[in-house]
């Protein structure tokens, strides 16, 4: 089997898999990191959603093979480390905001929030509303309400 190597929440790792499986089944059956979730397979709910190179990516929908070794992939366990503390600003103002109900899409919904923000910073701009309104992770229990007030308090602590 072909191997594939990456950098992995600031780790260099290699798996040694097909080229064709899903880097989300990599990540989470392979390399036991669970914080990207399964809910579709085809990057359309983005329970998944991580980073990759600072953009957020939905794992599910790339094949191993597509993931060069100088790519950084970042899933919510790697998230805090990327400014240095316990909990990144974003996770913080989850927990102020009480924003998870079941929390199973909270992973992707917090990297993307997180992608969303640096997108806005690096075009010299705070979050906005339209930014909030172009977010499509899926809740089904409904929290938008809160997830949109903590991506705004979020914005504001980094």
């Amino acid at each position: 089997m072909p191997e594939h190597t990456f950098v992995l929440n600031g780790k260099r790792v290699t798996v040694d898999i097909e080229d064709d499986v899903r880097l989300l089944w990599v990540l989470r059956d392979v390399l036991g990191v669970t914080g990207p979730k399964y809910g579709c397979g085809l990057g359309v709910c983005k329970a998944c959603t991580s980073h990759i190179n600072g953009r957020a990516f939905n794992p599910c929908s790339v094949p191993v093979g597509a993931v060069g070794p100088d790519d950084e992939v970042t899933t919510i366990e790697g998230l805090p480390a990327t400014v240095g503390k316990d909990l990144h600003p974003m996770q913080e103002a989850w927990l102020e905001h009480d924003v998870a109900q079941c929390g199973y899409c909270q992973p992707g919904q917090i990297m993307t929030a997180v992608a969303k923000v640096r997108q806005a910073r690096e075009e010299g701009r705070e979050i906005t509303e339209a930014d909030l309104d172009e977010i499509r992770n899926v809740c089904r229990c409904g929290t938008y309400h809160r997830i949109r007030e903590a991506i705004v308090a979020g914005s504001k602590k980094y």
